[in-house]
C-alpha cells in the first residue's frame, strides 16, 4: 500500500461511444460513509461495453466505467458504521459508477476509486486481488434477484426440499446464484453446456441439465418430481428468456412462479400467466437499498468469503496489459465468451 498520489491513471470514455482512453486524473479524496480503494484487480462485466458503447446509465463525460475492483483501502471519510473496513484492509469492492451516473471518481477503471462503505467487504488473504474483484457484481445481481423473488436472508432446512432454477449457470452471476442457493439451503438445479455440468456441481448443483436439449422442459420437471423438491423461483443469468419462463411455469404449477432475470428484459418475452418476471435491481430507495448493499457485501459476502464457503468462478482469464487493455478486454467480452471471467491488473 502507498500513500495516494494527487494524479492517477484512468481508462475514459472521453465521449459517448468510447474507445477508452487512458489518461490522468486527480485523486479524489473521501466524502462521508466512503472509502478510497487503491485497485489491484478489476472484472469486467456486460453493463460495462454497454456504458462505453452506448453511454447507458452516464449523464456527463469524460466518464469511468466498470463495476468490480479488489485492493487495499488507502483513506476513509466521516461516520464510517461500526465495522467498516479501514486503512490498509485488503477488500472487494462495488465501485458502482452506474449509480453515479458516470461520475469519473466512482467508476472501476482507475488506481484510485471511490466506493461507499455498505459496497465492501473485506478480503480474506486465501483469495488473491484476481478472484476478489468476480464478486461484487456477480453477488449484487444473485441477491438483488433473490431478495425479490422473495428467498429470506436466513437460510432454509435442506429437509425442506425447496428448489431453485439458475437458468445459464456458466456464467459469473449464473455461478455465483448455484452457489448462495446451496448455502441457503436450497436444491439447486442448474442449466449449462454439457462441458461445464461437472464443474457446477462441485460449485453446488444437484443436477445440471443442457439448455440447448429439446427435452429440457420434461427433463426438469421430472428430475423434481423424483427428487421430491418445491420449484417457485428461478434466476435467469443468460439463455432464452422465453424457456426458463415456460419451464419455471410448469415447476410451478398451480402456484406463482418469480423469475429473476440479470440481462435486460427481452421484449418479445413470453411468460405463462403463473410466472411473475423482473429485471434484477436494487430498490429505488436510498435508505432501503444501503441496508440492502450493507447487508450483501457486509454480512453474506464477508462472512462467507471468510468461511470460504465461496469459490472464484467461472475460469477467470487476465488480460495482460494493465488499463491500457481494458478495450480489449470489453471488445472480447462483447464479442462473446463462454465460462470465462476477464481481469486486468493494474
Amino acid at each position: 500500500m502507498s500513500t495516494p498520489s494527487r494524479q492517477h491513471l484512468a481508462a475514459v470514455v472521453p465521449h459517448k461511444g468510447g474507445p477508452l482512453a487512458v489518461a490522468e486524473r486527480t485523486t479524489p479524496t473521501c466524502g462521508p460513509k466512503q472509502l478510497l480503494i487503491e485497485v489491484h484487480a478489476i472484472a469486467f462485466n456486460p453493463v460495462d461495453y454497454f456504458q462505453r458503447d452506448m453511454g447507458f446509465f452516464i449523464e456527463q463525460y469524460p466518464a469511468v466505467v466498470g463495476s468490480d475492483v479488489a485492493g487495499l483501502v488507502v483513506q476513509t471519510g466521516s461516520d464510517l458504521s461500526p465495522g467498516a473496513a479501514t486503512v490498509g484492509m485488503r477488500v472487494a469492492a462495488l465501485a458502482s459508477s452506474f449509480y453515479h451516473k458516470g461520475n469519473p471518481d466512482y467508476g472501476a477503471l482507475q488506481k484510485y476509486v471511490l466506493v461507499g462503505e455498505e459496497t465492501v467487504a473485506v478480503l480474506p488473504d486465501s483469495f488473491s486481488f484476481i478472484e476478489g474483484s468476480v464478486f461484487p457484481m456477480a453477488v449484487l445481481t444473485t441477491w438483488n434477484g433473490l431478495l425479490w423473488a422473495g428467498i429470506p436472508r436466513v437460510a432454509v432446512d435442506p429437509e425442506e426440499k425447496q428448489g431453485l432454477l439458475v437458468w445459464g449457470a456458466s456464467s459469473s452471476m449464473g455461478a455465483l446464484a448455484v452457489q448462495a442457493a446451496k448455502i441457503m439451503g436450497y436444491t439447486v438445479y442448474a442449466t449449462a453446456s454439457p462441458q461445464n455440468h461437472e464443474y457446477l456441481k462441485r460449485l453446488g448443483a444437484a443436477r445440471v441439465f443442457d439448455y440447448k436439449s429439446e427435452g429440457i422442459s420434461s427433463d426438469v420437471i421430472s428430475a423434481a418430481k423424483e427428487d421430491g423438491i418445491v420449484v417457485r423461483v428461478a434466476y435467469h443469468a443468460k439463455g432464452s428468456q422465453t424457456l426458463s419462463a415456460e419451464v419455471l411455469g410448469k415447476l410451478a404449477a398451480g402456484h406463482t412462479g418469480r423469475l429473476a432475470i440479470a440481462p435486460v428484459v427481452e421484449r418479445d418475452l413470453k411468460a405463462p400467466e403463473n410466472v411473475e418476471f423482473s429485471f434484477v435491481s436494487a430498490p429505488e430507495d436510498p435508505k432501503g437499498r444501503v441496508e440492502m448493499l450493507q447487508w450483501i457485501f457486509g454480512s453474506w459476502l464477508q462472512d462467507n468469503l471468510a468461511a470460504k464457503r465461496l469459490v472464484a468462478s467461472p475460469q477467470i482469464q487476465v488480460i495482460k496489459g494493465g488499463l491500457e487493455s481494458a478495450n480489449k478486454a470489453l471488445d472480447e467480452l462483447k464479442a462473446g465468451v463462454s465460462y470465462r471471467k476477464l481481469v486486468i491488473e493494474i
